[in-house]
């Protein structure tokens, strides 16, 4: 680092995104991105408005603000849209964390959360999974704090339900409760609908996964009107202008083309299903993932060793060196003919490995 860097960044250690090599085609299965691409609408809308990209995006995304609210069955003024779901989240982090409002998450989560919690000089905890890499709600019952959980949760894929996260809210009445929801369309169940039972719940979601997105950075968050305000007030105080023209039509054209959606949703599930029936044939464990992804561990290779052969051999899947976590590896669930490639490798791997 230069010797200009600020004293208050200088043990800030950065969020680490997947990798996305330019350099070898590989089959990739470690970002979970949707193997389909964006709704035919998305392209016509985004294209329209590429016409227009002399003029400044609308900050209050009223077009697509009015389209989101009719889809979820909200009011206009109870969702803010941001620049993809990392956005929404740091500004969470921003307005409702402080010293005498510490955030809490998981320790195996999100790795964004605890960077957030450093870049804005968050005091923070890290609650342990259990051993089976569930979520104690216990854990969270009334401690008044700034929680974030992600449901599903990531890397494991394991939800809570709707009661537990309804148990929590109510709880902590005194501490705003943030539910990071990227996974959700892909079989866990949404609390959207809380938002009008408790006033100090948060619930984010990506246009990343589910919607085919993730090049066009698009995320929100839906909450009472006065939490959504709290982050207006950021959001106006940094960047007005956080979502792009063209990100915004495309995001009216995903919503108003659901079924879309829901197909690939149903694909990814379907091909999940037949991943995990492969991969315990082959001597794998796994949690019960409801995301777009498996995190899978063999019962005699190690985890790293198979990442580095899937690698060598053009299939990415994503390990992280943790070590709770350096036996598993987190498989991105792609198209079925990215997933038959993933199997037929992976028993090349096993051969040579085990």
């Amino acid at each position: 680092m230069s010797r200009f860097f600020s004293s208050k960044y200088k043990n800030l250690i950065p969020y680490t995104p997947g990798e996305q090599p330019k350099d070898t085609q590989y089959v990739k299965l470690n970002t979970n991105e949707s193997p389909f691409p964006p709704s035919a609408k998305a392209v016509e809308y985004a294209t329209e408005k590429a016409k227009k990209l002399q003029l400044y995006s609308d900050p209050e995304c009223r077009e697509l603000v009015k389209t989101a609210a009719d889809y979820f069955g909200i009011e206009k003024d109870e969702i803010l849209f941001t620049n993809g779901s990392d956005e929404i989240l740091n500004f969470a982090f921003m307005a409702f964390c402080d010293n005498e409002h510490p955030a809490v998450f998981p320790d195996i989560t999100y790795g964004f959360y605890s960077v957030f919690a450093d870049l804005n000089g968050v005091p923070y905890e890290k609650i342990p999974l259990n051993e089976d890499f569930t979520v104690n709600v216990e854990d969270y019952i009334g401690i008044n704090k700034t929680i974030f959980l992600a449901n599903p949760n990531a890397p494991t894929g394991i939800a809570l339900s709707v009661t537990d996260i309804e148990r929590i809210v109510a709880s902590n009445p005194d501490g705003v409760v943030i539910i990071d929801e990227a996974y959700v369309d892909f079989g866990a169940e949404s609390v959207v609908p809380l938002i009008h039972k408790y006033s100090n719940l948060i619930v984010t979601q990506t246009f990343s996964k589910s919607r085919s997105l993730a090049g066009g950075r698009l995320g929100f968050g839906i909450a009472s009107k006065e939490l959504i305000a709290d982050m207006n007030t950021v959001k106006y105080s940094t960047n007005p202008y956080n979502v792009n023209s063209m990100t915004m039509a495309a995001g009216v054209g995903t919503l108003l083309d659901d079924e879309y959606m829901k197909e690939n949703c149903l694909k990814i599930a379907e091909n999940r299903q037949w991943t995990t029936e492969k991969l315990a044939e082959m001597g794998f464990t796994f949690t019960e993932s409801k995301a777009n992804f498996i995190f899978a561990k063999h019962s005699e290779a190690d985890g790293k060793k198979i990442y580095l052969k899937l690698k060598e051999k053009g299939v990415l899947v994503r390990h992280f060196d943790s070590a709770r976590l350096c036996d598993y590896n987190r498989i991105t669930v792609g198209s079925k003919e990215q997933m038959q490639v993933f199997i037929d490798t992976l028993k090349e791997v096993l051969e040579e490995i085990l």
